[in-house]
C-alpha cells in the first residue's frame, strides 16, 4: 500500500512508520514538526512538512503520491491544555480532522485508521472497559477524539469510508532507533526515568489512598511497538471487500491488565538499579481509581495480542533508548 501517516515524526507515528516500511509498504509522512522530530523519520519514508488541517495541500499530497490509505496519528493531546484552550483543540483535532476527511474523499482515498484514545470513555461504569461502553469523556481532549470518531462513522455511511479507531490509554517503551522525547513531558514512564537520571523535575505521586491494592491509581499500558503492529493490522482490515470494516470498527488496545503508579515506580527502580525519588501529593481532580481496557475484540477481529506487556520490558526499552540518546533527538 501507499500510506500517508499524519504525525509520522512523533513518538507513536514514527514507530508505526518503521513497522509499515518493514512490512513492505510505501510511506509518506505528514508532520508540522511542532512536537515531532525530523530525525525520527526513517530514510525510507518521504517527509512532507505541513498540517493535515490544510485541505488543499493535503489533497495535492494525496494526489501526487497516489495514496491508498491513511494512518492518522497527528493530534493535540495535552489534557490540561485542552481545558484551558478548547478552541485550539476543536480547531485542530476536529475541524482539521474533517479537512483531512474531505481531502481523502476528494481524491478517492477510502481507507483510514485513527489512532484514537481511551479518553473517550471518561470515568467508566465497568472495568475492564468494553468498546460498547457509553463514551462520556471528562475533558476536551477526549471530546475531540470522540467527535472525530463520529465524523469518520458518518463518512462511512455516506461515502463508503472504511475505518478503524484504536482506543488506548498509555503508550510506553522504545525501539532500538526510536523513543519518547516530548517537551513538556506529561507521561509517567519518561517522567519517572527523568527523575531516575536526575534530569527531570520532582516526581509527585498524586494520591496514595485510592481503593486499590497499594492505594495508587491503576492504568493500562501498551508498548509502542505493539501499538505499531496494531496499526498495521488495522490498515490491512480496511481493504475493499474485507467485511471487518463494512461498518466502522472500534478496538481497544492495552496490555491485558493494569499497573499501579507505585508498581511503575518500583519497576523503574529495578530497571535502573536504584530507588526512584518521589513525593506523595494530593489526588488530582477527576482521576478514577482504575482504568483498564478490555482488549478481546482486537484479538478476535484483528488477530492482535500484546507481545511486550510487562513493565520490565516497556520500562527497560525506554531506559535503554534514553541512555543511548541522553539529549533525545537533539532537534
Amino acid at each position: 500500500m501507499r500510506i500517508l501517516v499524519t504525525g509520522g515524526a512523533g513518538y507513536v507515528g514514527s514507530v508505526s512508520v518503521d513497522a509499515l516500511l518493514e512490512a513492505g509498504h510505501d510511506v509518506v509522512v505528514l508532520d508540522d514538526l511542532s512536537t515531532g522530530h525530523r530525525s525520527a523519520v526513517p530514510d525510507g519514508a518521504r517527509l512532507e512538512v505541513g498540517t493535515y488541517a490544510d485541505g488543499p495541500a493535503v489533497t495535492s499530497l494525496l494526489e501526487r503520491n497516489r495514496i491508498e490509505a491513511i494512518l492518522h496519528c497527528a493530534a493535540l493531546s495535552l489534557v490540561g491544555e485542552s481545558g484551558v484552550d478548547p478552541a485550539r483543540y476543536y480547531t485542530d483535532n476536529v475541524a482539521g480532522g474533517v479537512a483531512l476527511l474531505e481531502a481523502a474523499r476528494a481524491t478517492g482515498v477510502n481507507r483510514l485508521v485513527f489512532s484514537s484514545s481511551a479518553a473517550v470513555y471518561g470515568v467508566p461504569d465497568t472495568t475492564p472497559i468494553p468498546e460498547g461502553a457509553l463514551p462520556q469523556p471528562i475533558n476536551t481532549y477526549g471530546e475531540t477524539k470522540r467527535a472525530f470518531e463520529g465524523a469518520m462513522a458518518a463518512y462511512g455511511r455516506a461515502y463508503g469510508l472504511r475505518s478503524v479507531s484504536l482506543r488506548y490509554f498509555n503508550v510506553a517503551g522504545a525501539t532500538d532507533r526510536l523513543g519518547e522525547d516530548h517537551d513538556p513531558e506529561t507521561h509517567l514512564v519518561p517522567s519517572v526515568l527523568a527523575a531516575a537520571a536526575g534530569t527531570g523535575g520532582p516526581l509527585t505521586l498524586f494520591g496514595d489512598d485510592y481503593p486499590t491494592p497499594d492505594g495508587t491509581c491503576i492504568r493500562d499500558y501498551i508498548d509502542v511497538a505493539d501499538l505499531a503492529d496494531a496499526h498495521l493490522r488495522a490498515l490491512e482490515a480496511t481493504a475493499p471487500g474485507d467485511d471487518r470494516t463494512d461498518q466502522p470498527l472500534v478496538c481497544n488496545l492495552g496490555s491485558g491488565g493494569g499497573f499501579s503508579v507505585r508498581q511503575v515506580i518500583d519497576a523503574a527502580g529495578e530497571v535502573v538499579g536504584a530507588p526512584i525519588p518521589y513525593s506523595v501529593g494530593p489526588r488530582r481532580a477527576g482521576d478514577p481509581a482504575v482504568l483498564v481496557a478490555d482488549i478481546a475484540r482486537a484479538a478476535d477481529v484483528l488477530g492482535w495480542r500484546p507481545q511486550r506487556s510487562t513493565l520490565e520490558s516497556m520500562i527497560g526499552s525506554a531506559w535503554a533508548w534514553r541512555n543511548r540518546n541522553p539529549g533525545g533527538y537533539g532537534d
